[in-house]
């Protein structure tokens, strides 16, 4: 069988790749719900994914992208729930408000506390988290045992994020933490479903800082 290489992008260049990319994801989402300031959002999300029905999934506190510029502009912390989140986030553009990405769950005191309770580590760094990060963004896309404990905090009034981008993936729980999450009065942005991860939550935060640095 012969294979044919006369394929050529039509362009090579950064900028007009991620230009043409949205511009397809306009025209082939078509009509759809999301504000002017939520639609950024939702067009890196499906560029990082090509999944325009989680696109469509996507859920926005009405407070959620202003709340999520002003914790950026302030400094605030963005607390990852794993490591693949925390390499992924732009952190030059947090690090110019005089903000930092940071992460837990591999913390030493974190790992040895989930031992002797015999909990998740994901559980205990977010009991971590919210003692540093009050007013910050929370971003989390593996473990729904992190949001659901985020959750519980923010309803017993022990954490005060700015905002929850809380996006897990997977098939135990992931689901269901979303559901809690929709139902805070809290800013937070998530989906309906299984479907997640660790890029649609970096997609999701490094749109919230490029309006941050716009503005």
């Amino acid at each position: 069988m012969e294979f044919h290489t006369a394929f050529k992008p039509l362009t090579v260049q950064p900028q007009e790749i991620e230009d043409l990319s949205f511009q397809i994801i306009t025209e082939e989402l078509g009509e759809h719900p999301f504000t002017p300031e939520q639609f950024p959002v939702v067009q890196r999300v499906i560029h990082a994914s090509a999944d325009f029905e989680l696109g469509r999934s996507l859920l926005f506190h009405p407070d959620a992208i202003q709340a999520g510029i002003r914790a950026i502009r302030s400094g605030k912390l963005v607390v990852a729930d794993v490591q693949m989140i925390q390499a992924g986030i732009s952190k030059n553009r947090i690090e110019k408000f005089g903000g930092e990405v940071k992460v837990y769950i591999s913390d030493p005191d974190v790992m040895q506390e989930a031992k002797r309770l015999n909990t998740t580590r994901a559980i205990i760094s977010i009991r971590k988290a919210i003692k540093e990060a009050e007013g910050g963004i929370f971003a989390i896309g593996n473990a729904p045992t992190a949001l659901l404990e985020l959750i519980r905090l923010v309803k017993e009034g022990e954490a005060k994020p700015g905002l929850i981008v809380g996006m897990p993936v997977g098939f135990v729980s992931a689901a269901e933490s979303k559901e809690e999450l929709a139902k805070l009065d809290v800013p937070f942005i998530t989906n309906i479903g299984r479907k997640g991860g660790s890029p649609v939550t970096v997609a999701a935060v490094n749109a919230i800082s490029i309006m941050a640095e716009r503005m």
